[in-house]
């Protein structure tokens, strides 16, 4: 991605405006489904302002991807807080999706075994905290559901029995394995990319498993720490080998890099974490204002052991998170000299759901020469990053902030999806994760 900077003068202020290539823009439905809150998105979505950290991980592994096997499928934990603090009648349905995330061209009966739509019975009250909530939470597959195919999934949750008032949104993936993934991550190949970026390699053995035409047959999906607005979808295998199709491609799966993300430790709101300035106690609620980042573009590369985005939930002072972690309102400052006036600069991470959001949109301030937001948090341990998003544009800019360093430990997942020509869905018949430092995570 070429970066170009104009400047504008305007009252005083200088203002950067960066001609980024738009590689992903916001165009036809999409338009609708980034700006109108009440249209259903096929991806991890809150509808409801009252309702904070949705989770969904494999029983037992709070950090997990939520993807379980179709043959011996492990159950997932999914959960959610209701900051209204009373008693919902919450019910939850399942729909099954193409590669692309649009909803399948089969009927219910198709992908599930049991009822279509369940109660959500199972929930409890906070427990001393200052905001009160209700903590909800089931497992699947259960008693009532099961799931009968392999593919895309999304777990829809709505109120008072009417599937068109939807609280939230969530995705998982159920796999069949039909075929093994080798993937390896390496240093980019070409020269321009070197220093910057991470070339992620991979091929797929199918054995037995009949796959008559690869070219047309197969999707794969390649995502970065599970972010969803830069993942590579268009590839096509390079080559063909009997049973083996390589996707040895120099520069179609290559990814900026980025640096490590950073961090900040709130299991405790009684003393000072390493990344925190200040906890105050305002108006019956916690405040915790954070270190002043810094920007990190031209930096030297620092390694630093973090979760790749994700978060913790976890109170120190208490037997139970679930309902004894307390919320609290986190200020996150980034001094800039100047407002950037064709984008914004996002706090980005499983705490956005890796999305750019009005809530996790920072705000110029133009007294103090920095960007601002204000984030209402469950405590725990956290992983962010900045993130600059272009006007118009639905990828991502992490260098801008972050810089690019190919040294970065960075997690790969590649889902492997077949579609057989007389097929009405697609299957998801095998995944790999890859880490950029530890092999075949």
């Amino acid at each position: 991605m070429r970066i170009f900077l104009t400047i504008f003068i305007l009252q005083g202020f200088l203002f950067p405006s960066l001609a980024l290539t738009c590689e992903n823009s916001i165009t036809g439905k999409d338009t609708a489904e980034y700006f109108d809150e009440n249209y259903i998105r096929y991806k991890d979505f809150i509808y409801k302002s009252n309702i904070h950290t949705v989770l969904l991980y494999k029983e037992g592994w709070e950090l997990s991807p939520p993807i379980i096997d179709l043959a011996n499928p492990v159950k997932l934990i999914f959960s959610f807080d209701d900051l209204d603090a009373d008693s919902k009648s919450y019910s939850y349905t399942f729909i099954h999706c193409d590669a692309n995330w649009q909803p399948s061209d089969i009927v219910t009966s198709d992908y599930i075994d049991g009822f279509a739509e369940n109660r959500i019975t199972d929930y409890a009250y906070s427990f001393n905290t200052t905001f009160k909530y209700t903590h909800y939470s089931l497992s699947f597959p259960n008693d009532d559901v099961k799931l009968k195919i392999s593919g895309n999934y999304i777990v829809k949750v709505f109120d008072n029995f009417d599937q068109n008032n939807i609280v939230l949104t969530k995705r998982f993936y159920v796999v069949d394995h039909k075929v093994a993934v080798e993937a390896t991550v390496k240093q980019a190949t070409l020269l321009d990319h070197r220093k910057t970026s991470q070339e992620v390699d991979f091929k797929i053995e199918r054995k037995f498993y009949a796959i008559s035409d690869p070219f047309g047959e197969l999707k794969v999906a390649l995502l970065q720490n599970f972010r969803w607005d830069n993942a590579v979808t268009t590839l096509k295998p390079l080559f063909v080998k009997d049973e083996e199709f390589s996707y040895d491609y120099d520069e179609d799966n290559v990814f900026d890099a980025g640096g490590e993300f950073r961090y900040f430790d709130i299991k405790s709101l009684r003393y000072f974490s390493e990344k925190v300035e200040k906890i105050s106690y305002v108006n019956s609620n916690y405040q915790v204002k954070l270190l002043d980042d810094e920007r990190r573009t031209f930096k030297t590369y620092l390694y630093n052991k973090d979760l790749n985005g994700k978060y913790l939930v976890k109170v120190t002072e208490g037997q139970n998170s679930d309902i004894e972690a307390d919320y609290c309102y986190v200020y996150f400052t980034l001094p800039y000299d100047a407002p950037i006036v064709d984008g914004n600069i996002y706090v980005f991470g499983a705490l956005s759901d890796w999305d750019f959001l009005k809530q996790n949109q920072m705000r110029y301030n133009m007294e103090r020469k920095q960007y601002e937001l204000t984030l209402l948090l469950k405590q725990g341990y956290y992983n962010y990053q900045y993130v600059f998003l272009k006007d118009g544009c639905s990828r991502g800019n992490v260098s801008l902030v972050e810089g690019n360093h190919y040294e970065t430990e960075n997690d790969y997942i590649i889902f492997v999806y077949h579609r057989y020509l007389s097929s009405r869905y697609d299957k998801l018949i095998g995944y790999q994760i890859v880490n950029s430092v530890i092999k075949n995570k």
